[in-house]
């Protein structure tokens, strides 16, 4: 298994509006400038589906596999042979909101999904989570 993880510290931003910033799946692109769409029906809850094209790429099925709503969620997209986790987890300190996230592949050719997919997401976890602080503050 593969994984990569960052976290941060902030007082500019609650574990709430964290939480609705990214439970608004539609409006994601709004913030997230590596996508075209997000789309999801229904709520932001255990065993929903969302649908996300990033940009250049193909739609990618992507499932909320747990919600605990304003402190974590664990989505999964399926490969061919792999399968890639993102985890999103909000916790209150001493020192202000803690925000960390953590991307997994697992599965037979999940090294090569690491080359084409996840280690571009990870690359990029410091700067697109310095927005996701940006853009829920807004909230």
């Amino acid at each position: 298994m593969w994984t990569k993880s960052h976290s941060i510290q902030t007082n500019e931003v609650t574990k709430e509006q964290m939480w609705k910033l990214f439970a608004d799946v539609n409006n994601w692109h709004n913030w997230d400038s590596g996508i075209e769409f997000a789309k999801l029906e229904g709520k932001f809850e255990k065993g929903n589906y969302f649908t996300l094209r990033p940009k250049g790429g193909p739609n990618v099925k992507v499932e909320l596999v747990e919600t605990n709503e304003n402190h974590s969620f664990l989505d999964v997209t399926k490969f061919p042979l792999a399968k890639m986790y993102d985890s999103h987890t909000f916790e209150e300190t001493k020192e202000g909101l803690k925000i960390t996230n953590t991307i997994s592949m697992k599965g037979i050719l999940g090294f090569l999904w690491v080359k084409i997919v996840a280690q571009k997401i990870a690359d990029t976890l410091q700067t697109d989570m310095q927005i996701q602080i940006k853009a829920a503050s807004k909230l």
